[in-house]
């Protein structure tokens, strides 16, 4: 009995990986695994239940007043607006034709699309919908390689995930209680860098390949100079123009993310409004989906507090703590341990599960390790070796939309693609790009400086 006691939070987490495969709502499995592990615990004298008490004061403490999770509705908001309004729509075609003359065009037109729309929203499954919706159809009729197709569209679409301002970067931030600002530019780089290794690839495929890819037909597109500036400034300018503003503002420090987050909604509202395409249905609509992605959000928030604590309370974290001090492990390979883990994980789970349960319970550990200089101090940003590791997680976890069987990406894009898109051919062209995401993540484990030197610029310069 001392045993089970002794290595309760083991059985408690290994409970919630099994429960997460029912397919039951995440939020109820987390919290109602810490409830019953409570009652488990209180059994086996290694919990009072007097301290659930303190849970719903942490929920309240920790995530109602939370001013960073506020930004959460608005960017969504945002990213939705966009999409429904029609923005999105006209930008890929002004994209296509300012790209027209370059190997793999459309492809290119797709991953830029995914890079603005990753600064403009960060709801992977609205991007990966709307970019299939979209291109996909034009891109078969251009005869694409349909594994090139794919591959790009829903890689591309998943960029939301980490270039600000991502939703999940937010939710690491607030868990690892880091700014959210510095987090944000941070993640700058390591986002732009894994899109242009993608369009890197498909430059240089389609260049040996150019029968993957055939090239847009003169004829379409704007007919003149004049229709072409039209387009530039209706269709291309103003969505710049407010990705600009929103990560501008943040980045020089004239507002924060969360009031960042409301110029974005208000910005796109506005676009939306240029565009005549808002009316009230398609407010209502976009307050409606905006309203369920956050109930979801904060529910998972209200049961991973409940896990947390109850987890910790049962001495979780001290037992890992211990368990890696005893280990002759050194620090690489622990890094390498976690990176490996949260890889497989995303095999099976969303990221959601993934952050709520490894990042609270690893990340004190990672801030304790010694990489012998590697890191380094870094003016102006507070604990570098916790935002470095935050960055490579998030890189990480963009491979957890991609990697089948449970790629939450491939089955967005596999659920709209038309019925001669077989998932075979989508599992196909997604491999590529899942090995630039782990050569974009070795590059950033190999060099801090491409997470670290954008925010100690931003706020101070490296000593």
């Amino acid at each position: 009995m001392e045993f089970v006691t002794e290595y309760l939070p083991i059985f408690m987490f290994v409970t919630l990986a099994l429960l997460l495969f029912s397919g039951y709502p995440v939020a109820f499995i987390v919290g109602g695994v810490g409830l019953a592990f409570a009652v488990i615990g209180h059994m086996l004298g290694a919990f009072k239940l007097q301290q659930l008490s303190l849970i719903p004061l942490r929920i309240y403490g920790g995530t109602m007043e939370s001013a960073v999770l506020v930004a959460i509705p608005m960017f969504t908001f945002m990213g939705t607006m966009l999409e429904k309004s029609g923005v999105a729509r006209d930008l890929l075609q002004a994209l296509q034709v300012l790209l027209r003359r370059v190997p793999g065009g459309l492809a290119l037109s797709v991953t830029l699309m995914g890079t603005i729309m990753a600064a403009t929203t960060g709801i992977i499954g609205a991007s990966v919908v709307m970019m299939t919706l979209m291109a996909l159809p034009v891109m078969l009729e251009r005869r694409y390689s349909v594994p090139l197709a794919t591959g790009t569209i829903a890689a591309s679409g998943t960029l939301g995930i980490l270039i600000p301002p991502s939703i999940m970067l937010v939710i690491m931030s607030d868990l690892l209680s880091v700014p959210v600002g510095t987090v944000f530019i941070a993640a700058i780089v390591p986002g732009l860098l894994l899109a242009g290794l993608y369009a890197l690839y498909i430059f240089v495929l389609c260049r040996l390949k150019p029968e993957l890819a055939p090239p847009l037909p003169d004829d379409i597109g704007p007919a003149d100079r004049a229709d072409f500036w039209i387009m530039i400034l209706r269709s291309f300018l103003p969505p710049i123009f407010l990705i600009v503003l929103v990560l501008g503002s943040i980045f020089l420090g004239w507002a924060t993310p969360t009031e960042a987050s409301g110029i974005g909604a208000a910005g796109a509202v506005l676009l939306a409004a240029m565009n005549r395409q808002l009316d009230w249905a398609t407010f209502l609509d976009v307050c409606k989906r905006s309203a369920l992605t956050g109930a979801m959000l904060f529910g998972i928030f209200v049961g991973a507090t409940a896990f947390s604590y109850v987890f910790r309370a049962l001495g979780g974290e001290h037992l890992i703590v211990e368990f890696i001090q005893n280990s002759s492990v050194g620090p690489w390979s622990i890094l390498l341990v976690l990176m490996v883990m949260i890889f497989l994980l995303g095999f099976f789970f969303d990221w959601i599960e993934i952050t709520l349960i490894v990042l609270p319970i690893f990340a004190p550990i990672v801030g304790l390790l010694d990489f012998g200089g590697h890191v380094g101090e870094w003016d102006g940003i507070p604990k570098p070796i916790i935002i470095w590791f935050l960055i490579l997680a998030a890189v990480n976890l963009q491979t957890s939309f991609l990697t089948p069987p449970f790629g939450f990406a491939l089955f967005y894009l596999k659920g709209v693609a038309p019925p001669e898109v077989k998932i075979q051919q989508i599992y196909r062209g997604i491999i590529p790009f899942v090995a630039l995401q782990i050569f974009g993540l070795m590059l950033c484990i190999g060099f801090p400086e491409l997470v670290l030197w954008l925010p100690s610029w931003a706020l101070g310069g490296p000593q």
